[in-house]
């Protein structure tokens, strides 16, 4: 009986758990990333101007690959034409009939892409930080997915393709309308445009702010600023419709991200941020 105990103290003190402090330190720091915080001013500058440069220069960088993005851009044409869809180039002709119309179009392509999506940045920041977090995740996200069509899968525009007789309206009309049109065309890659991260961003913006705002006039133009996008992108001739599906597809993956990320979606998280209170000292034994 005494070796049996004996046997049986020394199987328990083999067996015995590893103390659990790290392992709670480690869930504890995990647990303060996954909680929506009140957001950093300058923190929040630096990293979407860090960002923002990144997926520049990444993007920029990816190779052009001319030859397989007119091919792509001729897969793409075609397999609109086979399912019915292929009106890009009767929409640009259309709308490049009004010059006035067609001008607006090429600096609403040039501006409101940046000044739109920044906006609705502030005013998460202002008036929902407990939202900001997950919100700016799901847009981040977005965009980094999207780096990877970029590379894989160059396209050339409508406006580039060979025989594709569309109008490149801001060549044609002198504007500054597209970074990858007229004397900017060598500080952009032409052929990045599948997928579209002017539908990607623009309808980030526009569920979030449908989402979110009280006023109902706010929340029509949420939902009507990505509609006018897809007509912006289409006119101009810097996408396909397939574009477009591609940007939301990668907006998809930015939700579902900070879904996994902080336990809901961004507009289902409290409003406000929890005040962050110092870890207590664990008790003494």
């Amino acid at each position: 009986m005494g070796e049996t105990t004996v046997t049986t103290l020394e199987g328990q003190d083999r067996a015995a758990p590893r103390p659990v402090a790290e392992d709670r330190a480690g869930e504890g720091f995990l647990h303060r990333l996954r909680t929506p915080r009140r957001p950093r001013f300058w923190f929040e500058i630096l990293l979407i101007a860090a960002s923002y440069w990144t997926y520049s220069l990444i993007r920029n960088a990816v190779p052009e690959q001319r030859g397989k993005a007119l091919r792509n851009a001729d897969w793409i044409w075609s397999t609109e034409h086979h399912l019915g869809i292929a009106v890009e180039q009767s929409v640009n002709h259309a709308v490049n009939s009004a010059t006035w119309l067609i001008i607006g179009m090429n600096y609403y392509y040039a501006t409101l892409h940046f000044v739109v999506t920044l906006t609705v940045l502030v005013w998460l920041y202002r008036s929902h930080p407990g939202r900001y977090a997950a919100a700016r995740l799901a847009l981040f996200a977005t965009t980094a997915v999207a780096l990877v069509g970029y590379y894989f899968f160059p396209l050339a525009p409508p406006r580039l393709m060979n025989g594709g007789h569309f109008v490149d309206t801001v060549v044609v009309h002198h504007t500054w309308g597209s970074m990858a049109s007229g004397d900017l065309k060598h500080m952009s890659n032409q052929y990045a445009a599948m997928p579209s991260m002017h539908i990607g961003w623009s309808l980030w913006c526009g569920l979030t702010v449908f989402a979110l705002a009280s006023a109902p006039w706010a929340r029509v133009l949420g939902l009507l600023y990505p509609a006018a996008t897809l007509l912006v992108i289409v006119s101009t001739a810097n996408h396909f419709w397939l574009d477009a599906v591609g940007g939301m597809l990668c907006l998809a993956f930015g939700y579902t991200l900070a879904r996994l990320w902080y336990g809901a979606l961004p507009h289902a998280l409290p409003r406000r941020a929890p005040e962050s209170h110092p870890t207590p000292p664990p008790s003494k034994p």
